[in-house]
């Protein structure tokens, strides 16, 4: 609702009710009172409501303007005699009443003298249009469009408290001298706008002043490096640690593994017959008296060999010292049966002749060789056997080893890499060489090992290795150099495994990284180098921030980090 001296403007939305405007009328504390409708306002396209409003307004004595410009609402503003114009700076008129009917005053409602001397001021004049009766607070009313609605400017003044009565303000007059209404949704949609812009700043300085700065202090001092290498027994039934000695008590955990491996059979076998036939053996000289060709000796022809069957005794013959066994063949000659010295119907051959293995001075002159035929299967070879056990040797044991190292861990002692061991494997197949098979599976348990020591137990060792080489006095161990120590198995016997240790002590001046943490939170470079530069052993001093805007150490000890430089390895002292 807007309100002028002098007049009320009063804005009707769609939706409200004949009460809720007849209460807005009489809440007015104007004369006059310009009622701005909505288009389509169902509620005053009732006669009765329209006869209500004009008697709200007669009974408070206020002067009732429609501002409108729906004709369907003329006939009905005239038959009650309610004034009507169609802007805020158009003249009231009332409008025509159908059938020129004039308007009949109800019996209850107030004549209101236009001419009464008391209300001079509030006379409605037909001449003057509505917004005239606001220009006596110094503004003045421009007509819009008429289908948008009555604008005030938003730099209309309102009177301040304990102000003189009467005194005159001056309203400004917007572009080409219109008031405008503030646009109340443009004004939320700043409001919004301006709450999500100082959360955006709030957010963006929480991150870069307290979840961004980060601090790091790097100290370095007077301390050194040490190369140990030392030769450790590992001994699993030892109850106590002889750092004189390298003698360490070690636990020794152990898991065994089920490991499994099929590979196809490669091996290939003729289960088919032999070929069979006879072969005639004669002497070729007479070098010999006698020859014994004993059963199972190979004759061979075109790349097949056949096996005799029987024994066979030939006699050289001799008369007038020449050689006549051709003229005595039952005597020089004999015949034999073979056969084929394998399946397979390759072995299948015409009569031809043969070389008798290991008898050169023996011919043989065979008959056609038949009967043999082929049938290959797959068997299982022993490259088969080899190369699964090789493919199970080949497996990845990572698995295993992490979870003899968790073992460990979990007992609090000191894992030792280099221990891991897979034990002599127990190998069974599912079938032996020669057996036909599609496939064969092998199958390993390997019983794996790994040693875990107490890490107190090793640094007694190193410390027993490396107190000749510093000044026990001025100077104590920092880093057994554990960490990134290396163990190389040299031998194991029993339950000893006897090993060597290479590391990197870090000898010097022992300095708190936590007590550094908590002393230099919130200061300033300068004064956190004199604080740190105090402690013995201390040469030098680095502190840098992150990111660039950041200019002293965080509160917060969690973003600060602090390091001891270590001494390089080259500048270590040599055993």
């Amino acid at each position: 609702m807007s309100t002028a001296q002098g007049k009320d403007t009063i804005y009707i939305d769609v939706d409200d009710e004949i009460t809720t405007i007849i209460d807005k009328v009489r809440s007015s504390h104007e004369r006059i009172v310009a009622l701005v409708l909505p288009k389509r306002a169902t509620v005053f396209q009732s006669i009765v409501n329209m006869k209500l409003l004009k008697r709200t307004a007669d009974e408070a004595k206020k002067h009732l303007v429609l501002i409108t410009s729906e004709a369907g609402l003329l006939p009905l503003a005239g038959n009650v005699g309610i004034y009507v114009a169609k802007t805020l700076q158009s003249r009231p008129e009332i409008p025509e009443a159908p059938g020129n009917a004039h308007h009949d005053h109800d019996e209850g409602e107030e004549a209101v003298d236009m001419n009464d001397a008391d209300e001079k001021e509030d006379k409605l004049d037909p001449t003057r249009s509505i917004g005239s009766y606001a220009a006596g607070a110094g503004g003045a009313m421009v007509p819009d469009d008429d289908d948008q609605p009555i604008e005030l400017d938003d730099d209309t003044p309102t009177p301040t408290v304990g102000e003189p009565a009467g005194k005159k303000h001056k309203y400004k007059a917007g572009s080409g001298g219109k008031f405008r209404i503030p646009d109340f949704n443009k004004f939320r949609l700043w409001i919004v706008l301006g709450v999500v812009g100082i959360g955006a700043v709030i957010f963006i300085g929480y991150l870069m002043f307290v979840v961004m700065p980060r601090a790091s202090v790097a100290i370095k001092t007077d301390s050194q490096a040490v190369s140990v290498n030392t030769d450790i027994s590992l001994v699993s039934n030892a109850t106590s640690v002889q750092p004189d000695k390298g003698v360490v008590p070690a636990v020794v955990q152990q898991t065994q593994k089920t490991l499994t491996q099929q590979v196809d059979a490669t091996g290939q076998q003729d289960n088919g017959t032999k070929a069979t036939g006879q072969v005639t053996l004669s002497l070729k000289d007479c070098s010999q008296d006698q020859v014994t060709i004993p059963a199972g000796t190979g004759l061979s022809a075109n790349g097949n060999t056949y096996i005799t069957q029987e024994a066979a005794s030939l006699t050289s013959i001799k008369i007038g010292g020449q050689c006549r066994n051709s003229d005595f063949p039952s005597i020089s000659s004999k015949t034999v049966n073979v056969s084929a010295q394998a399946n397979g119907d390759k072995y299948n051959a015409a009569a031809t002749t043969y070389t008798v293995v290991n008898f050169s001075n023996v011919g043989a002159t065979g008959t056609a060789m038949a009967g043999g035929t082929s049938q290959i299967v797959k068997v299982i070879s022993q490259a088969d056997i080899d190369s699964a056990n090789q493919k199970i040797g080949a497996q990845d044991t990572s698995a295993v080893k992490s979870e003899l190292t968790r073992a460990l861990q979990s007992q609090s002692l000191f894992v030792i890499d280099s221990t891991f061991n897979a034990g002599s494997p127990e190998t069974s197949a599912s079938g032996k060489v020669g057996d036909q098979a599609a496939s064969v599976t092998v199958t390993q348990k390997i019983t794996y090992s790994m040693i875990g020591v107490q890490q107190s137990d090793l640094q007694k060792i190193v410390a027993n290795a490396v107190n000749g080489k510093i000044d026990p006095n001025k100077q104590s161990i920092l880093d057994y150099g554990l960490s990134g120590a290396t163990f190389k198995v040299n031998s194991q016997q029993g339950q000893t495994t006897n090993v060597s240790l290479d590391s990197t002590v870090i000898a010097g001046t022992d300095i708190n990284v936590a007590d550094i943490r908590k002393q230099v939170a919130g200061k300033k470079s300068a004064d956190a180098k004199d604080l740190i530069g105090k402690y013995p052993g201390v040469t030098d001093v680095n502190v840098s921030y992150s990111p660039f805007w950041v200019s002293a150490i965080p509160k917060q000890q969690s973003k600060i980090t602090v390091t001891v430089e270590k001494p390089s390895l080259s500048n270590a002292k040599k055993q």
